[in-house]
């Protein structure tokens, strides 16, 4: 198997990691311009770009690109620093250019009802691979998905039985009843997703959170729940929901930074409970509700 196999392979099994490639090379170096070498998550390797102690700092760099997602230029002057010197190299200068490698953003959706619609077609248009799920067969159709990857028309404890969702993908719950979103919500925050959220308004949050909580789900599992969903543009038609979601899946897909207009009130119990937007909202997931 090639590197680029072993780099399919890697996103196949939702893993991460990093390739490292040489870039640039003057002089003489005990190896060759476009040599690669794959990085796993575990710390294994694939290929060589010659070994040694400039292998050994891009292997620590590749760890790094893959928790940053972020790529970076390295420069080695085999003929000044002496701590190359180790009857491995024949001096000259290298650059060496390590990337990411990521699996697929997989998005979780529970739910198949507006907002499902117009979230899937729009994340799936950001680069999202969208699995579907809901227990209506009438609603979890390819034809009303056909941006999805999967559609499961499936009873929702038979699906969360069947997904397993890893570190880079998630979770938007916005099926048609607060007991569901709660009965998933309780197994989203037990997963390794790395985004969980649920649509609602403060006042229904407020009473899923409570109940979860006082069944004795420690706190910390809620601290990457983003509910009410989405970034705060105002947001009130379900295809205007479905681009604070995805603007808000987008934020936390590339590690954003700077602070954002974020939904999520909860952990401020002196936040007003009480607006129009929010009374608006309600009218919305009422309406959302077939």
């Amino acid at each position: 198997m090639d590197i680029y196999e072993q780099i399919v392979e890697l996103r196949r099994q939702g893993r991460r990691g990093a390739v490292a490639t040489i870039v640039n090379v003057r002089g003489s170096i005990p190896s060759f311009k476009t040599a690669k070498m794959l990085v796993r998550d575990d710390g294994s390797i694939a290929g060589t770009i010659g070994g040694g102690c400039v292998e050994a700092e891009v292997w620590q760099a590749a760890r790094e690109v893959m928790e940053s997602e972020k790529p970076r230029t390295l420069t080695f002057d085999l003929n000044q620093d002496p701590k190359y010197d180790t009857g491995l190299v024949c001096g000259g200068t290298l650059e060496v250019f390590v990337e990411p490698v990521l699996p697929p953003a997989l998005l979780y959706i529970f739910g198949a009802g507006h907002v499902a619609a117009s979230l899937c077609q729009i994340a799936a248009a950001a680069g999202f691979e969208v699995i579907v799920s809901d227990d209506r067969s009438s609603y979890a159709t390819q034809e009303r998905f056909p941006a999805a990857r999967e559609v499961h028309a499936l009873d929702f404890d038979e699906a969360m039985r069947r997904l397993d969702p890893n570190e880079s993908s998630s979770i938007v719950i916005v099926t048609r009843g607060h007991r569901d979103d709660m009965h998933i919500l309780r197994w989203a925050v037990q997963t390794r997703a790395r985004y969980v959220g649920m649509i609602g308004s403060k006042r229904k949050v407020i009473k899923i959170f409570e109940t979860l909580r006082q069944e004795g789900l420690p706190a910390h599992l809620f601290d990457r729940v983003h509910a009410p969903i989405g970034l705060d543009i105002g947001a009130i038609t379900p295809e205007e929901i479905a681009v604070a979601i995805t603007a808000e899946l987008i934020a936390v897909r590339r590690n954003a930074g700077a602070a954002l207009p974020h939904m999520s009130w909860f952990k401020s119990a002196d936040q007003p409970r009480t607006s129009e937007q929010e009374q608006a909202l309600d009218q919305a997931l009422d309406e959302e509700q077939p």
